[in-house]
Formats: structure tokens, sequence, C-alpha cells
């Protein structure tokens, strides 16, 4: 199956939405081999295994928002028109994992372990930069400590070093 989906591809499905990292219906759909409308009817027959933080439905502003940005939503699953009746549903990760236990083909099952896969390394890479993040800001906090150290330095040097100015002696008489 990871033959037939990359995990790269995947990971290009899952946007970030109210918050959460979801993949959209008609995404899912695509990858399941079955249409969105299937996809949705056996989501609402098991509609008790999808509360809102498992699920939910696009806005108008979201969906065009998602068209805008994402090139390749405008040439795939979310095209059906100017005027679309639905708007496509946000699953979250553990929305995904749910849609095993209602889509029960061989495919489905495979499917989501390559898409569970994804999301665990997303985390993973995510909580990696976080850690990189981290360690950057406190070498750059380091560096800028020792840049204003070296400046005191150069700073001591250059008085040391600097012949001191002598006032000129006026030539001529000079009466005290």
């Amino acid at each position: 199956m990871k033959a037939l989906i990359p995990g790269e591809i995947i990971e290009r499905k899952i946007f970030l939405l109210h918050g959460q990292k979801v993949m959209l219906s008609p995404h899912l759909a695509r990858l399941y081999g079955v249409g969105a409308k299937v996809l949705m009817q056996a989501v609402k027959r098991n509609i008790e295994r999808f509360p809102h933080d498992f699920m939910f439905q696009l806005t108008l502003k979201e969906t065009q928002s998602l068209r805008s940005q994402i090139v390749t939503l405008n040439n795939g699953a979310l095209k059906r028109g100017k005027h679309s009746k639905y708007f496509p549903y946000a699953f979250t990760e553990q929305g995904v994992a749910m849609l095993s236990s209602v889509l029960r083909s061989k495919k489905a099952v495979q499917v989501n372990i390559v898409i569970m896969r994804a999301f665990v390394k997303l985390r993973q890479m995510l909580s990696s930069h976080k850690e990189l993040a981290h360690k950057l800001e406190s070498l750059e906090t380091r560096i800028e400590k020792h840049e204003a150290d070296i400046r005191d330095i150069f700073e001591a040097i250059h008085q040391l070093t600097a012949t001191p100015e002598t006032p000129k002696r006026k030539i001529g008489f000079h009466s005290d």
C-alpha cells in the first residue's frame, strides 16, 4: 500500500484548521477509492462515532480560503462549480481513525494505516522543530552576550593602545 500511496502525498493533504491537523472529506474519499458521497453516507449512518472534535464541516469562507491558498484544491477534489451546495468536511486524526470502523474494506484499513503513520510523522517533525527552535533561541542569546563582551574587550584595548593627546604648547613668551 505504501507504494500506491506514499506518505508524502498524504502529508500534503493534511491541513491546519481550527488549530487542528485535519484531512478533508474529498481527499479522504479519493484515497479510500470511494466517492465523497459514499464516504459521507457511511459517516452519517454512524454519526454517533463522529463528535465535533472528530469531524466538522467547513464554512464557505474556509472553503474559499483553501481554494485560493492551495492550487491543488482548485484542480482537485474541492472543485465542483462556483456555487457548491455542500461544503467539505474536515476530519481530525481521531476522526480519520474512526473512519476505519465505518469503511470496512481492506483498502480502507491499509490506507488508514498509512494516514496514521503520516500524522505521527508530522507530530514528530513538529516536536523536533520546537526543540530546534528552542536550541537556536538559546544559542542566539549566548552569541549576543558574547558579542557584547567582545565589544567591551575591543573598547578597552583601544583605550589602552590609544596615545593620549597632550595639549600643544604655544610658541612664544608666556606670562603666568
